[in-house]
């Protein structure tokens, strides 16, 4: 069980304190509502390359990454289509200074054309190095684009392309600052060493006097149904060939999400999964295998993706792992199969609310998606799940209506 207080501060600036007397240090962690999806379609990236941006100094702490080092801290930060979000760790004595930092670039974000081009070249330069100069580099993107056709999730965090970004103006970035960048559309959370919450609400509006100039309505995004089968054939310089096989599911919120998640799990979650025994070991037909969701905070996906062992023909895999999921359908669950995925989930819950740095970032996006308290609901909720549970969200979801492939194919294999 982990405590927490919440409280919103007069400007809005909602607020999650954890306090954990174990550990000498103390995380601060500053949500943003300011994903890729809140970007202009014609206009991507913008997200992405603010985190870099935010690194590059404020009026009153002009060097960020050394007043980090002061402290002995470390900081770090990461976008998503949904959010992004900052971090900093340092010693419990050090609270006031690493509030004052985040405080800072808050409000007095220090925004030059100097500082924009050179993070527009870091930035581009890694889109070259991650996603277009490496083998599979563009595989997500060509999954975005083929399962979400009318809906934000259709382009990657660092942008739709790289001209995208090259056209970023400063008048962009200043804009997209003052919408997103405020304290109505942020959560901060802190979990470790502290005082009392008197202090800790005494210091926070002391330190936190920052106007709410910017109030930013939550957009609803809808994900449409498919309504038939949709493919894609991708011949590229890879070395062996690719499927992907995409179902819709639900999104991060839905109750469903722990039924999903366990049936992915059933199906890839080590070498004693399914897919992995039938269609790795016993039939040879792929090098690797597995199944994953995405979890998005809209209507996410549901992904078997494997390579080939070679001269297997693309079909021959495909029939197999449907072959596979129709078993599934038809089979019965063990209560042993169901106990380990349920246990290995347990084990990875226990483990990802221990340090302080990863409660403050569970405690965030909790509050994010409109349930502080889920952080100590997650167990229950996967134990609530039973086989038959799974059985028929496998059965209404591994349909030929409800699917999306894509081949990737290696060229002259």
């Amino acid at each position: 069980m982990i405590n927490y207080e919440t409280f919103t501060l007069d400007n809005g600036l909602k607020v999650i304190v954890n306090h954990d007397k174990s550990t000498p240090l103390v995380a601060v962690n500053i949500l943003y509502n300011a994903g890729a999806k809140n970007e202009n379609e014609n206009k991507t990236g913008l997200a992405h390359l603010f985190e870099h941006l935010m690194f590059g100094g404020s009026k009153n702490y002009p060097q960020y990454d050394a007043a980090v080092e002061n402290m002995c801290g470390e900081s770090n930060a990461f976008t998503n289509n949904d959010y992004t979000n900052y971090y900093l760790l340092v010693p419990s004595n050090c609270l006031e200074y690493a509030l004052k930092i985040e405080a800072d670039r808050m409000k007095n974000l220090t925004l030059t054309k100097k500082k924009l081009n050179v993070q527009k070249n870091v930035v581009i330069e890694e889109f070259k190095q991650r996603y277009l100069n490496q083998p599979y580099g563009d595989l997500w993107q060509k999954i975005r684009y083929l399962t979400y056709e009318n809906h934000p999730y259709k382009w990657q965090t660092i942008g739709k392309d790289i001209s995208h970004i090259e056209q970023i103006t400063l008048e962009d970035v200043r804009a997209f600052y003052n919408k997103f960048y405020s304290t109505s559309n942020a959560i901060l959370s802190i979990s470790g060493n502290l005082n009392d919450k008197l202090e800790i609400y005494t210091l926070l509006n002391k330190i936190f006097l920052i106007p709410n100039n910017s109030v930013v309505q939550r957009e609803k995004f809808h994900v449409e149904k498919w309504k038939k089968n949709k493919t894609e054939t991708i011949i590229a310089d890879v070395p062996v060939s690719l499927i992907v096989i995409a179902f819709q599911m639900c999104n991060r919120i839905d109750s469903e999400y722990y039924t999903y998640d366990l049936l992915s799990d059933i199906f890839s979650n080590g070498k004693s999964s399914r897919l992995y025994n039938s269609l790795v070991v016993e039939k040879q037909l792929f090098t690797e295998i597995n199944a994953c969701i995405t979890g998005d905070e809209d209507e996410g996906l549901f992904i078997i993706m494997g390579k080939y062992q070679n001269n297997v023909s693309i079909e021959k895999g495909e029939n197999a792992i449907w072959h596979e999921l129709n078993l599934f359908i038809e089979s019965n669950i063990s209560d042993n199969e169901l106990q380990k995925v349920k246990n290995k989930n347990e084990s990875n819950l226990t483990f990802s609310n221990l340090k302080a740095l990863d409660k403050a970032m569970n405690l965030a996006y909790f509050t994010h998606i409109g349930d502080t308290e889920r952080i100590n609901k997650e167990m229950d909720l996967y134990n609530a799940v039973t086989a038959q549970k799974i059985k028929d969200i496998a059965k209404k979801m591994f349909s030929k209506n409800n699917v999306c492939t894509l081949y990737y194919i290696a060229k002259n294999k």
